[in-house]
């Protein structure tokens, strides 16, 4: 049944999208005759080759050395699929192939006035950083790495080192040590930069101390720079291999050396949420994610030069990395850091009316909390520029999408967007030619081969399945850090359908036949998304379970009101029990040496834990009782007993 139509874009709308010229485009050089977004979806997962090469062109992909061949074992998966075979590019020059007075950036922190970049000062900005590495002897391959807050200097530092071939890894200063050097220290960088504090809901926190303990953890490490971000006055005494900003930073009027590298050069290492053990070290390569956002960016948010486009994130999340590939198409970078909601739900539609954001983006969680305060930016505020607000995280409620055109604006492209860290985009997004329907994603994403599997391996329609992805793209891992046998690499991915090489995402989702829509119902594995964040429960049990008066726990995310929370059952030692007092003490170590969103809703004793006969704790089995489906893999478990006690729960709660 198709759901309530929300939105419809004009003529004028469809006429002028970049996806319009893109499909005339296709047409002429293939003389074909795509009508619509829907004939240019099937053609894309059917010709492949053509589909790829015709984005290469068609967004310009900036190149020293022109490729041989699209795409190599495309019948196989990565690290086996090889794309755009011979050619050379630098993916930094890419993204600052604008030099001029436009404004690649303003800034805004949550206690600060707008700050503006122009391109041609980002230009000389990323020359001090560029140089400085190559003084220290920066070369390709070499990891850089940043622990810094929202600001304008971690895409810097980011552009510095991808201009030498550098690979990149970054965590946001929301994180704790702990969870910083599980992820940063695998990949052994050579440089860390990182800031004195950051400022969250009026509070200075402090950065720099996190930060030395990241450091002390990295014996390999070269150099810890950082930025004078809160305080003007740095005090770096005592901290071996520490220097500030300024002091890095290399004068010079040499133009930036672009190095060229093969398309598969890596460019990105992204963390999994480290359900079993510390995160897994996903590497992405150059060439992957730059034709992967930009296919994203030009054509499934219609990102134009005139644009100014903001996204409420952080660098742990690959919104930051999208986002910042909006450089390349020359518009206007919005950040902010801080609290969104500081000092109240108006300071982020204060900061779209008065710069005239055009593209917004948020996460569902956020959506939710406006509705919950009672926010009417509509009646507040003239958001006559915003265009689109682009929203992704976690599953939308419905009413989460009738608040956006009822409360924010009536006409605009609501694109709701899902993907994943793992492929650095999406595979369901959307289009400015296309309808809005309530609960909906508009679409399949284009060359994404998407599929509903039931356990039986059937594409299934209008009913819940497994997400598949049937054919490789571009920005999918080349490979996993420190998996010599791409052992890791399949478990995550290519295990789970026997017999079918298909990449299983671990998302719920239904696909509506008549709509060609996508809606999304939720993780199907063990990784949790409170806000859209994804959290692995290793990073909890590794410290609540330090605690002596705990002998097991297991952390699970149950749905509620198209958001996650986090439950923590826990597995008392003998001659213990849970007291409020513990429970104040679990969330305080959680947000202290993890994070935030860490923490959980609820602390739950239970008697026993799950665990299958190769010692292994059954999240999935709980998950599913606590929201309602069933348990198919009883039989897997050395004590299926204990899974009594979480069905009486979900009966009561």
């Amino acid at each position: 049944m198709t759901r309530k139509l929300l939105w419809k874009p004009s003529e004028e709308r469809i006429k002028n999208a970049n996806i319009t010229r893109f499909i005339e485009f296709v047409n002429k050089r293939h003389g074909l005759d795509l009508k619509d977004y829907n004939d240019l979806h099937k053609w894309s997962i059917s010709e492949v080759e053509n589909f790829w090469k015709a984005v290469w062109d068609f967004v310009e992909i900036k190149h020293s050395k022109p490729y041989e061949k699209v795409v190599e074992n495309l019948h196989d998966f990565p690290p086996k699929t090889q794309w755009f075979v011979g050619a050379e590019l630098n993916f930094a020059e890419n993204l600052l192939r604008y030099n001029d007075d436009h404004d690649a950036f303003l800034f805004k922190r949550e206690d600060s006035d707008v700050r503006r970049m122009t391109y041609a000062q980002l230009h000389d900005e990323v020359r001090k950083i560029h140089f400085g590495l190559k003084k220290l002897g920066i070369k390709p391959g070499d990891r850089v790495v940043g622990y810094m807050p929202n600001t304008i200097e971690t895409v810097i530092a980011m552009l510095a080192a991808a201009s030498l071939g550098a690979v990149w890894a970054s965590c946001g200063a929301e994180l704790g040590s702990d969870a910083a050097l599980d992820r940063l220290g695998q990949v052994e960088p050579v440089v860390l930069f990182t800031a004195d504090a950051y400022m969250y809901k009026g509070k200075k926190f402090d950065l720099l101390g996190k930060a030395k303990k990241v450091a002390d953890g990295i014996p390999n490490l070269k150099q810890m720079v950082v930025l004078p971000y809160v305080e003007q006055n740095l005090e770096l005494n005592g901290i071996d291999k520490a220097v500030s900003w300024n002091d890095f930073s290399e004068e010079s009027t040499e133009k930036i050396e672009f190095v060229q590298l093969p398309f598969n050069h890596p460019l990105y290492i992204m963390f999994s949420s480290g359900t079993t053990g510390k995160p897994k070290c996903m590497v992405q390569s150059a060439g992957g994610v730059l034709i992967n956002h930009l296919k994203e960016l030009v054509l499934h948010t219609d990102l134009k030069r005139d644009d100014k486009i903001l996204y409420i994130t952080s660098p742990s999340w690959m919104m930051w990395n999208w986002l910042v590939s909006s450089l390349a198409v020359g518009a206007t970078v919005a950040l902010y850091d801080g609290n969104p909601l500081y000092p109240d739900w108006r300071v982020i539609f204060k900061y779209i009316q008065d710069e005239k954001i055009t593209i917004f983006g948020c996460s569902a969680s956020y959506i939710h909390t406006l509705i919950k305060l009672g926010a009417n930016p509509a009646e507040e505020f003239d958001l006559s520029a915003l265009r689109e607000i682009s929203q992704t995280g976690s599953a939308l409620s419905e009413e989460g999408f009738e608040f956006v055109y009822s409360k924010i604006k009536k006409d605009l492209h609501f694109n709701s967007i899902s993907g994943g860290t793992d492929i650095n985009g999406c595979f369901a997004a959307g289009s400015p030619t296309l309808p809005v329907y309530m609960g909906e994603l508009q679409a399949l994403a284009l060359g994404m081969n998407v599929k509903a599997y039931d356990y039986d391996m059937n594409p299934i329609y209008d009913e819940q399945g497994e997400l598949v992805c049937e054919t490789p793209s571009p920005s999918m891992p080349i490979y996993f850090w420190n998996d010599p046998n791409n052992e890791k690499y399949n478990r995550a991915y290519f295990e789970f359908f026997k017999g079918k090489r298909v990449w299983r995402h671990g998302d719920y989702v239904l696909i509506h036949k008549d709509t060609g829509g996508i809606t999304f119902y939720g993780r199907s594995d063990s990784v949790l998304k409170p806000s859209g964040v994804r959290i692995g429960t290793a990073e909890i049990y590794n410290i609540v379970e330090e605690m002596p008066e705990i002998v097991d726990s297991l952390a699970i995310g149950k749905n509620v009101d198209g958001d996650q929370i986090v439950l923590l059952f826990v597995q008392m030692a003998e001659g213990y029990e849970l007291t409020e007092e513990l429970k104040k003490r679990i969330k305080e170590s959680l947000k202290t040496r993890a994070s935030p969103r860490h923490v959980p809703a609820e602390i739950i004793q239970a008697p026993d834990i799950p665990y299958t006969f190769s010692g292994k704790k059954v999240e999935s089995a709980v998950t599913n009782i606590i929201n309602g489906r069933p348990v198919t893999n009883r039989g897997a478990l050395r004590n299926p007993e204990s899974l009594d006690f979480y069905e009486e729960y979900a009966k009561n709660h």
